[in-house]
């Protein structure tokens, strides 16, 4: 069986890949029925021996995913998640021309995993997420009342790590995830999907940089986003080139 993980860095006590979007990190309440995992590939990479996720990617998110490959590395890095001292870069289109920079600071409702209890009262926590813009584009198709059609291009930078985060603060700034069936637009996830023959949330985890548990020394992760999130910026025509190198294999 081909294993969907590619391998971006491994070590003594850690183990990062790239997860596909449509993957799911592990066995979870939300489709009881699917067979497939990032958490059984991780562990085939391992050589079959046991790994542990330090954090999730939602399953239409792909990007950096970082597991531990023993009990106390995994404490320790969920320790330093905690704390805030691991920094999370994500790349996103959006609808509409966005801010060229700014922070949403609005707390979320957490949402259960179990959807069953979704109508159960649920603490609501701070989050917070620093913005930047990266591209703008503007196409001459009308699919919502205007003859033409804007989006931007975004590095997004969660503070805090609530579900969905991401997701609910641009739906919360009117700028709303292409590909995002339960928080974005479906007319605009309708034209991509349509346009390009496949729906994807356009999302991707590229940076995920930390202290290392072990040695203390810095680290950097990174995974350029996957065909079918570079093919949809086609939309954008050149990105500037500053920018470029975020899309780019290092």
């Amino acid at each position: 069986m081909l294993n969907p993980l590619t391998e971006i860095y491994r070590d003594q006590w850690l183990l990062a890949v790239h997860k596909p979007a449509g993957l799911l990190v592990h066995r979870s309440p939300i489709d009881k029925h699917e067979t497939e995992f990032a958490l059984q590939y991780a562990r085939a990479l391992n050589g079959g021996e046991h790994v542990y996720p330090v954090h999730r990617l939602d399953r239409p998110t792909s990007g950096v995913l970082l597991f531990a490959r023993d009990s106390e590395t995994a404490r320790l890095v969920g320790q330093a998640m905690m704390a805030g001292e691991v920094s999370k870069t994500y790349l996103a289109m959006v609808r509409g021309w966005a801010p060229e920079s700014g922070v949403i600071d609005h707390p979320l409702r957490e949402e259960p995993e179990d959807r069953r209890r979704k109508n159960e009262p649920q603490p609501v926590r701070e989050a917070l997420t620093h913005f930047r813009r990266l591209a703008t584009t503007e196409i001459p198709v009308a699919i919502e009342r205007y003859p033409t059609s804007r989006y931007s291009l975004m590095e997004l930078q969660p503070k805090t790590g609530r579900k969905h985060q991401l997701r609910r603060h641009m739906k919360h700034i009117s700028h709303p995830i292409i590909g995002d069936a339960n928080h974005g637009r479906g007319r605009h996830n309708r034209y991509f999907a349509e346009r390009f023959g496949e729906g994807r949330l356009m999302l991707a985890a590229t940076h995920l940089s930390f202290q290392h548990p072990e040695t203390g020394q810095p680290v950097t992760l990174y995974a350029p986003p996957e065909e079918s999130f570079v093919r949809v910026l086609g939309v954008f025509g050149e990105i500037p080139a500053q920018w470029q190198f975020l899309l780019e294999d290092h």
